[in-house]
């Protein structure tokens, strides 16, 4: 339950890092039954735990068989293609209770087809790996970027997953996020993928989630992000770009909200924080204002933000909320990279990695031209 604690209006109320962190712990260790049902996702309550870790300085808090034992548990989620099973790509399902084990060779050979990556998996998975300190290894980048090309739609959308399941801006997002943190993006059609951006943007500047639908804050970022991952944002006229910067700036009442008319969100702190980032332009916002509204989301005795005021507080929105902060330069804090949604650390740890693996394929391909 929200506390709230009694300060000088004068006085800026503090940031619980401590306490923030220990609860982001617990969501590592034992999910809360209110969450049971979000078992088969439980790989992006795990990114948020880690990364809100890595956000507060605070990763040095998991023990190392403790980390080894989380990446470990998000390996035993990546699908491994078998052609002679009938799976021909890769990927990450969000939780080992999607695998089916039987001691029926029968039932376990059958039940291997209907095993697939889910993107929004994918990309919490890889996500969570890098900020580990894990170097990929076993990653086959390849099947993984073969899985993403193989939800790509005819409109140049993405679906979650290779069979019955939604698509829309989220999985064009998780996309292109794999693809960047791969380094790889084999047969992905980008510029399909940014027509299907391009004309999802409405009348008013904000994207839509699919096509003439709502502009929405989360959407906007997820376009916006895919257009600079991709190395595309140079599709965006300068008239639309400074549109788009106008939509997002009024999003902001105190804190931010995801559309007109709607009550501001903890989490639109970064949704539209990190949009302005990437246009260049959050500095045009009230920082101030902006501070204050996530703080009072603030649980002070268990730590933690909500969605709102006096509401129940989950790791989504603490996580969003101190990266809303940490775009604000708190103290603490570390420096978000908005494009990815990981730290500035992290993404400098994947571009070394990806450095590697370019050296690595150079010798491989003189290697090959040798023999």
């Amino acid at each position: 339950m929200y506390n709230a604690l009694t300060v000088d209006e004068d006085k800026q109320e503090p940031l619980l890092h401590r306490k923030h962190a220990k609860y982001f712990l617990q969501f590592l260790n034992l999910l809360p039954a209110r969450l049971a049902s979000h078992d088969s996702t439980r790989g992006s309550i795990a990114f948020f735990a880690v990364c809100g870790l890595d956000i507060l300085n605070s990763l040095d808090m998991l023990k190392d068989h403790h980390r080894d034992g989380i990446i470990d548990w998000i390996y035993g989620g990546q699908v491994i293609p078998d052609r002679q099973a009938g799976i021909q790509c890769g990927g990450f399902q969000g939780s080992r209770a999607l695998k089916i084990i039987s001691d029926d060779p029968v039932l376990q050979a059958n039940a291997k087809c209907y095993q697939w990556g889910h993107l929004a998996m994918t990309y919490t998975g890889i996500a969570t790996l890098a900020t580990l300190g894990d170097d990929l290894s076993r990653i086959d980048r390849k099947a993984i970027v073969d899985g993403v090309a193989a939800v790509q739609r005819p409109d140049g959308s993405f679906s979650a997953s290779v069979e019955g399941n939604e698509y829309d801006m989220r999985f064009v997002y998780c996309a292109a996020a794999i693809c960047a943190m791969l380094d790889y993006w084999g047969d992905v059609d980008k510029e399909r993928m940014a027509q299907y951006i391009l004309q999802s943007i409405r009348y008013d500047y904000g994207v839509s989630q699919h096509f003439e639908a709502e502009s929405h804050g989360g959407t906007t970022f997820c376009a916006i992000a895919a257009l600079s991952l991709s190395g595309q944002l140079d599709k965006l006229s300068e008239s639309t770009i400074e549109g788009m910067k106008r939509w997002l700036i009024f999003r902001q009442i105190d804190g931010f909200q995801g559309r007109p008319n709607k009550p501001v969100d903890t989490c639109y702190s970064f949704w539209i924080g990190a949009s302005l980032q990437i246009l260049n332009a959050f500095h045009l916002t009230d920082f101030d204002a902006n501070r204050k509204s996530i703080i009072s989301t603030q649980d002070n005795v268990v730590g933690g933000f909500a969605k709102w005021p006096s509401c129940s507080t989950d790791p989504f929105h603490t996580y969003f909320g101190l990266c809303g902060l940490s775009f604000m330069d708190e103290p603490g804090l570390s420096e978000v990279m908005p494009s990815l949604n990981i730290s500035i650390r992290v993404y400098k740890r994947l571009k070394e990695i990806h450095e590697k693996w370019r050296i690595e394929n150079v010798d491989t391909l003189t290697t090959t031209s040798q023999n």
